[in-house]
């Protein structure tokens, strides 16, 4: 620190000698932002690396290393990020499949009460057609998971893989949902019925007989524990 002083020839700057020039201190509140910024950004890339790396391995031909870690790999690829190529060869539906679901309900005498059946599907058709911007739920989450369910049990519904038995309660919490939505009430078994009808041939005469079901599919009760009011 300097002192000024007048003198005959004007201003003179003497040095103070008890004057300590004190340094700045980072606050401890500013250091741990920081290093808690760099802790997220490496977390980022690490995620983007991994989920790059796993999803590659999915979509690649088989390998050894998608081989061994096969588990991991579906682990993490379903069934939010399943990776196929039909947005480049779209195969479109040649039938029309209708999902029904009814619930079952413990009364307080120990009976059991039965829901009628509940066309899930009408209501997503529904949706859709009296809305200007539908949905990508209500077009494709239940077609969806009825074909990954079909795709992991094939022609039962023993559920022998880890993924089978997720895409099970999958559908199982689909379907609860929206038959306790519509019934207001608890739900502690639901069943499926799935029946499949073919589509018509363009230009096909259409009779007054409606067109015989390819498959009626009738799927075991299933147990729920996390639904109902």
């Amino acid at each position: 620190m300097k002192e000024i002083q007048q003198s005959d020839s004007g201003p003179v700057a003497q040095e103070c000698p008890d004057a300590v020039a004190t340094p700045v201190k980072r606050p401890g509140g500013a250091r741990a932002l920081k290093a808690g910024l760099y802790t997220a950004v490496i977390l980022c890339l690490a995620t983007t690396l991994a989920h790059v790396a796993l999803v590659f391995l999915h979509v690649a031909p088989a390998s050894t290393v998608s081989k061994r870690f096969s588990p991991q790999i579906n682990a993490w690829v379903y069934p939010f990020f399943e990776q196929n190529w039909r947005l480049f060869a779209p195969e479109p539906d040649s039938v029309n499949r209708q999902v029904l679901a009814r619930a079952a309900h413990t009364r307080s005498d120990g009976s059991m009460k039965v829901s009628a059946w509940f066309d899930l599907v009408a209501e997503d058709n529904s949706a859709v057609e009296h809305s200007v911007f539908p949905s990508h739920t209500a077009q494709n989450l239940l077609r969806r998971a009825w074909t990954s369910y079909t795709d992991s049990h094939g022609g039962d519904d023993n559920a022998r893989t880890e993924r089978a038995v997720m895409m099970q309660k999958y559908l199982s919490n689909i379907a609860a949902d929206r038959v306790a939505a519509r019934n207001a009430g608890t739900v502690d078994f639901i069943q499926l019925r799935v029946v499949t009808l073919p589509i018509a041939a363009p230009g096909a005469a259409v009779g007054n007989r409606p067109p015989t079901p390819v498959e009626n599919r009738l799927l075991p009760w299933w147990k729920v524990t996390t639904h109902g009011k």
